[in-house]
């Protein structure tokens, strides 16, 4: 099956020093570094997802700044295509689903950040699309979030999204597991 990696939002804003710092990042670069790793290797398809917040008041990814980006531990080779967002869905006024169908993409591997935000929402429209998603949840990150004055803390948020894409929108698995899954290609 034709297999790309997609790499979401995985930018500077988002480690130490960062306009918006979320836990553990390091982590779960590494992890995404494993797996662009073994796509590099087998030469698949790797889309780097950009994101540049356009949007009045926005106070992380502003253009022209440091924060937009990609990290350095996944810095895209010159033959890895990057496609520039604007909105959470990586979907939605981007080229990518055309450059996806220009290759014959029908299963995607999915990793980056946030995962409540632009994961879960291009997880959900990849779905929705027709694409067979496998979602790499230690290759994912996303930051403590509050409701009615409760601070929800990041690993469950993290934990909640996960459970909630599970089966419906995609196989969501650790990285360890994507030799294994990419093998049958």
């Amino acid at each position: 099956m034709n297999t790309a990696l997609i790499l979401v939002d995985v930018q500077n804003d988002y480690f130490k020093g960062g306009r918006n710092e979320l836990v553990n990042p390091e982590q779960s670069v590494a992890q995404a570094e494993r797996a662009l790793t073994l796509f590099r290797e087998k030469d698949l398809p790797i889309i780097y997802i950009q994101h540049i917040n356009l949007q009045e008041g926005a106070t992380f990814f502003l253009p022209n700044s440091d924060g937009i980006k990609i990290h350095e531990q996944i810095y895209p080779l010159a033959k890895e295509k990057i496609i520039t967002k604007h909105f959470p869905d990586s979907f939605f006024k981007t080229e990518l689903h055309e450059y996806l169908k220009a290759l014959d993409i029908k299963r995607l591997v999915i990793c980056g950040m946030m995962s409540h935000m632009c994961i879960d929402t291009t997880v959900r429209m990849a779905k929705q699309l027709g694409y067979e998603v496998l979602l790499l949840a230690d290759a994912c990150t996303t930051k403590d979030l509050s409701w009615k004055d409760t601070l929800i803390p990041a690993e469950i948020v993290h934990k909640t999204f996960m459970a909630s894409l599970q089966g419906t929108f995609g196989k969501v698995i650790d990285t360890d597991c994507l030799e294994y899954e990419i093998s049958a290609i």
